[in-house]
């Protein structure tokens, strides 16, 4: 469960006066399940608009994205998905928040006095509760709402909800990014220590290539021509199943040197092939 296969994509938009804009350009990838992919490129460079056609918000023009096989036409249990902006609701508490994708996809509208509804709500709380403690927070923060917490107690709460559905394949787009340097290494932390308990899938869009290469087995680049009429293509697949934050500055800099260099557009009349390079080039 959780594999992805990307298969020959590519994304355009229409824009007023100028035709169709190409966005991403012939994406071929397969991610095995159980990987922690983390996907780097420049701003507008398409890394959004990936991890939206894995979710199944958006489809390709051309080529398909299969989850366990299947081709996906709408967001679903299978994938789990976190943004940069937390995505809470401000009415509900913590632990309301948390359980909420268990209530609405447990199906039955029943009412909240119903014997049944009031029996799964209890098992979906102690559920609930088991993840707050799983994400570092405590039983007395269950009770409170999203404007009484921190930016990085916020971000743990909404991991929390995601999880807890237990999806194969989980989403994460910027979703530290706009965290203090402190609680940011905290949360990453945390989400490495959680991949490798649960073996979910983690693609991971990130801006910062020190990040990218600390949490992923695998890194992806994409980079598109100056120009941007060819759209973004894979420029440099890297597996770097060694490293972690605790790795030196040397083991670190050739990768974040390879990885930003990659990043940077190309002339219009160059091209660049994909390249896959195994962690053991930078042994």
């Amino acid at each position: 469960m959780g594999s992805i296969r990307i298969q020959r994509v590519s994304v355009e938009y229409p824009v007023e006066g100028r035709g169709m804009l190409r966005i991403l350009n012939d994406i071929d990838l397969e991610i095995e399940s159980g990987a922690f992919v983390s996907i780097v490129g420049q701003t507008g460079c398409g890394k959004s608009t990936l991890l939206r056609l894995i979710l199944g918000e958006e489809s390709p023009s051309g080529g398909q994205v299969l989850v366990d096989g299947k081709v996906r036409s709408q967001p679903g249990p299978y994938c789990g998905y976190v943004p940069q902006k937390y995505s809470l609701f401000p009415d509900k508490t913590v632990l309301d928040n948390i359980v909420f994708g268990l209530d609405v996809s447990s199906g039955g509208p029943l009412s909240s006095l119903h014997p049944a509804r009031r029996k799964r709500m209890r098992i979906f709380r102690e559920d609930g509760l088991r993840y707050l403690h799983h994400v570092g927070l405590n039983e007395a923060d269950a009770r409170k709402y999203p404007h009484q917490l921190s930016g990085g107690m916020q971000q743990r709460v909404a991991l929390a909800q995601a999880l807890i559905l237990k999806p194969p394949v989980l989403l994460m787009d910027e979703a530290f990014s706009a965290l203090d340097p402190g609680t940011r290494s905290g949360m990453q932390r945390l989400i490495k220590k959680l991949w490798r308990e649960s073996g979910t899938t983690i693609v991971f869009v990130t801006h910062n290539t020190r990040e990218a290469v600390c949490l992923g087995t695998r890194v992806i680049a994409l980079a598109k021509d100056i120009s941007g009429e060819r759209g973004s293509s894979v420029a440099l697949d890297l597996s770097v199943p060694h490293l972690d934050f605790d790795s030196g500055e040397e083991d670190l800099r050739c990768l974040i040197q390879d990885l930003e260099s990659a990043t940077l557009p190309l002339p219009q009349d160059a091209s660049r092939p994909s390249e896959t390079k195994p962690a053991s080039v930078y042994n």
